[in-house]
């Protein structure tokens, strides 16, 4: 397609400055794991420097970044995992949930054990040298629902931040992209497959994806016929390298413009497609500390690359006479497709089909309906204790389920002030009567103690990071259900009592979080790089599946549960031997306290027998783990 203008050509001098171009930039989603320390922070102080942003990737960051230029302002959650913590969040001005990736769409994140170091398996909550396989998006979100769930999340836990929702082109992607919107996203980002990955195999990005012009066009033209256009902003990715790529996304609908592959070029980057294996040559692509030393780039080089495509950009606008890129966006009869053979082959009419309304958003947040006033309220209480831990507060509240990410925004106060130190154990005990509304304790500080008198819902403890929840009521044990699905996804630490049965994926990624609750659904511990898990009743099938780290300890009294297990990286053991004396006190430690706080029959029982209902469990962990032997056995 060629360019033509209904305007007569003005003065570059009238088109709005480099500054303002700036701004709708960014690189694309490149985690400090698939590509090396100093190309990621290169990067992020390059477009800092200049006022775009940076993306932090689905990989975490070193909190020794936080409040420098080396922060990335768009940080990537991926739906909570790897890394995910309070402070995580609350550094970011833009938080981005990848559900998709155009390079590979359909496919979780993936990074091999050569390319986790000692310092990215501390980001990520993991051990060097294993291989982190991210789950697709459809073990936390399951509906639009669910997707709108965690969108409020991370508007709680970062009220500040815009959050984004990242989407592939592909057909049928404007039906998505209005849900999304109506799911509050304040931005959504149509990925095309061009560009690539630095860390998933040749396989995964071979023939995977369309191009971002497909989908940009479709989710523009959806949402405006659904009037949900000013609601949200637009961004694209997926191969972007010049200012006349730039100009015919915006007049294809976008607002705002990611670049990947580009960026990583002007830094050394000599496309060897073996990002996958960590041997790049020029230490872009790479964790290994000898390769590294052959990184050549530079925080200039990316700025001047970016100055050039702006200034090419208001070349272009220039000669349409436009002064700004705002004032092209949607504006699709700037485009003429070219008169020859081949584009006659193509019917072009509903790429440039136009309707009517606005083209871009038009307000700063898209705010949700429900806009937590209850927590807020509850913060001005807490606010004292949040500032100054010194003296500890009790309440005592009603809860229900109309109360949604309970104590998230509580967790972002004290991030902001306190980082991922939270408050002191103990500082603010909340304690609640009533059925908690879903993701009860999402992204927790250290410092909170909740206590309910009554049940959870699903998500209860999502990225939790510290503190502790329990969760019991007059109607406990193993029999009842006091805890929904997907509780503890990507959780980083804290405590989770729950006197009763949850649903189904618990404990999916977990990473640090010590919890017992008395039975699950399917597909348990699934994914889990760290942490401990006590189950004292019946779980579901597939346990353990892609789990690379932590334990688990299942209480098997109906003698089931060994062929529930997925055996591909775990095994399960008998512990009924001496040789296992660190596990057993471990367990037994953690037992009495989960009964001391909920009362738990079963618990007690347990304690109780100890030596002979000790050989009723299983404990579930990576395979080669050996028993630790010690001489105090005081904790019997």
């Amino acid at each position: 397609m060629n360019s033509k203008s209904d305007r007569k050509s003005i003065s570059i001098d009238e088109v709005e400055p480099l500054s303002e171009i700036f701004k709708r930039f960014s690189t694309a989603a490149m985690s400090m794991g698939s590509i090396s320390q100093e190309a990621h922070e290169t990067l992020a102080v390059a477009m800092n420097t200049i006022g775009g942003k940076s993306n932090s990737g689905e990989g975490g960051e070193n909190p020794e970044r936080y409040g420098t230029q080396k922060n990335s302002a768009i940080k990537q959650v991926a739906s909570g995992r790897f890394g995910v913590t309070p402070e995580y969040l609350r550094s970011a001005k833009e938080l981005q949930i990848k559900v998709a990736q155009g390079a590979k769409p359909g496919e979780g994140g993936q990074l091999p054990g050569s390319k986790v170091s000692p310092l990215i398996a501390s980001l990520r909550f993991t051990k060097p040298g294993v291989t982190l396989i991210s789950p697709p998006p459809h073990h936390d979100i399951y509906s639009i629902e669910d997707l709108a769930q965690l969108i409020y999340d991370l508007k709680q836990i970062n009220p500040h931040a815009k959050v984004a929702v990242k989407l592939v082109s592909t057909a049928g992607v404007g039906t998505i992209a209005a849900g999304v919107a109506k799911a509050y996203a304040d931005k959504i980002i149509i990925s095309g497959s061009d560009g690539g990955t630095g860390a998933a195999p040749i396989g995964s990005i071979r023939f995977a994806g369309n191009p971002w012009e497909l989908g940009l066009i479709e989710a523009h033209n959806a949402l405006k016929a659904n009037n949900l256009r000013g609601q949200v902003t637009l961004e694209t990715d997926g191969g972007l390298k010049t200012g006349l790529d730039v100009v015919k996304a915006a007049i294809l609908g976008a607002e705002q413009y990611a670049f990947g592959t580009g960026a990583l070029v002007i830094v050394g980057c000599v496309m060897l497609r073996v990002c996958h294996l960590n041997t790049c040559a020029v230490g872009v692509a790479t964790q290994d500390p000898h390769l590294r030393k052959k990184f050549t780039g530079n925080v200039q080089k990316v700025i001047n690359y970016f100055t050039l495509m702006a200034g090419e950009v208001r070349e272009i606008l220039a000669e349409l006479g436009y002064k700004s890129l705002e004032e092209i966006v949607g504006k699709n009869h700037l485009l003429d497709v070219i008169d020859d053979d081949f584009a006659r082959k193509f019917n072009f009419a509903e790429l440039l089909y136009k309707l009517d309304g606005v083209n871009t958003c038009q307000v700063p947040f898209n705010e949700p309906y429900d806009q937590n006033e209850y927590e807020k309220e509850l913060i001005k209480e807490l606010m004292p204790t949040i500032k100054d831990p010194s003296t500890p507060i009790v309440l005592n509240k009603e809860i229900s389920n109309l109360n949604r990410s309970f104590a998230t925004r509580i967790s972002g106060e004290i991030a902001a002030i306190h980082g991922n130190a939270g408050l002191p154990d103990g500082s603010i005990t909340l304690n609640m009567k009533g059925t908690a509304g879903q993701s009860l304790g999402a992204f927790m500080s250290k410092g909170i103690h909740i206590n309910i008198d009554g049940a959870g819902n699903d998500y209860i403890g999502k990225g939790m990071h510290g503190g502790q929840i329990v969760i019991s009521s007059s109607k406990a044990g193993h029999e009842f259900a006091l805890g929904g699905n997907t509780c503890l996804y990507g959780a980083t630490g804290g405590t989770l009592y729950v006197h009763g049965q949850v649903g189904e994926r618990f404990g999916v990624r977990n990473s640090g979080a010590t919890t017992v609750v008395e039975g699950t659904g399917d597909h348990p511990c699934e994914y889990m790089t760290g942490g401990m898990v006590v189950i004292l009743g019946n779980t579901g099938v597939n346990f353990g599946a892609g789990m690379t780290g932590g334990k688990a300890f299942v209480y098997d009294e109906e003698g089931n549960f060994y062929e529930k297990v997925n055996p591909e990286l775990v095994e399960a053991l008998r512990i009924d031997t001496d040789e296992w004396d660190t596990e057993m006190f471990e367990l037994k430690a953690l037992l009495k306290d989960y009964a001391v706080k909920t009362g738990s029959k079963r618990a007690l029982h347990i304690l109780e027998k100890f030596r002979t209902e000790i050989r009723k469990f299983w404990m579930v962990a990576p395979r080669g783990i050996k028993p630790t032997i010690v001489a105090d056995k005081k904790g019997e």
